[in-house]
């Protein structure tokens, strides 16, 4: 059993992050890994990111929106409550190396995934710029943490609520042109990522991207995170999550995770149904 330690509501209550008290988990995290985490002994086992860990105290901090039954069962936990298992860390930690200059692309919640890649690179002399992007200023979530640990930061909104209004790509396109870039990281939505290996590719500048495909065990053994590398199979639990931007085929990628959209919204229906009738 995991307790859970602190919770705060982000980006009108859609986002939610949990500090839990884990730690074993936390002694050996490393940035960029992640952890297996269920509610109940009835809950699915969803793959989150560490966006912090504390091993000194003893805790991680996982970050996620509310999108479907799972996250909305993780939402109803309270401080003092308990997650049932949590595995991990799991997955091949980043890379992190002296290289120059790096850009550190994070868009909605996959800004959680990248902040401790862009403390890593910071901490090791990085000149780190930071792009930050979400739908509207609402929804822009760990700018102050991402700020303390940038040397340079842009943010973006779909609509214009705050900073460039535009897509992270504009800000990119700009930085590109006008300086040497020596890596570019990119973590959140699949066509972000895609657009951003895209354009970088043009540049000739090497990017990591951190993927997300459905997972069920996190240890290999399912299959079920397959993505293609470089016109080869791997599974994003043991050999990533991350991957070389320039070599991930995105649009089978993204086919895959619209499998079993049907599916997810009836298992959600389901529970709004019977939690509104409890």
């Amino acid at each position: 059993m995991y307790e859970i330690v602190s919770r705060v509501s982000m980006a009108k209550g859609s986002i939610i992050s949990n500090e839990i008290k884990a730690p074993q988990i936390a002694k050996k995290a490393k940035p960029g890994q992640f952890v297996m985490v269920k509610a109940n002994e009835r809950g699915e086992r969803v793959p989150l990111t560490m966006a912090e860990v504390d091993k000194a105290n003893g805790t991680i901090t996982i970050i996620y929106m509310i999108v479907g039954k799972s996250t909305r069962l993780f939402s109803s936990l309270k401080v003092g409550d308990f997650y049932q298992d949590i595995t991990g860390p799991l997955g091949e930690p980043t890379h992190i190396e002296k290289v120059g200059t790096v850009v550190c692309v994070g868009g909605g919640t996959g800004t959680a995934v990248l902040h401790p890649i862009t403390k890593a690179n910071h901490e090791i002399g990085n000149n780190v710029i930071t792009i930050l992007g979400a739908r509207a200023k609402d929804y822009l979530i760990l700018e102050d943490k991402m700020r303390a640990i940038s040397d340079e930061i842009h943010i973006c909104t779909d609509d214009g609520t705050y900073g460039h209004h535009g897509f992270v790509t504009d800000v990119l396109k700009e930085i590109l042109e006008s300086k040497k870039v020596d890596q570019v990281i990119a973590i959140g939505p699949v066509p972000m990522m895609k657009f951003v290996s895209k354009m970088t590719k043009e540049f000739d500048v090497p990017t990591l991207v951190s993927l997300n495909p459905i997972m069920i065990d996190g240890t290999g053994m399912c299959g079920g995170c397959r993505v293609t590398i470089d016109s080869k199979i791997k599974f994003a639990c043991v050999d990533g999550p991350e991957f070389d931007g320039h070599k991930v085929d995105f649009d089978g990628l993204m086919r895959r995770l619209n499998a079993y959209k049907v599916q997810e919204q009836c298992s959600d229906n389901e529970y709004c149904k019977l939690k509104e009738n409890s």
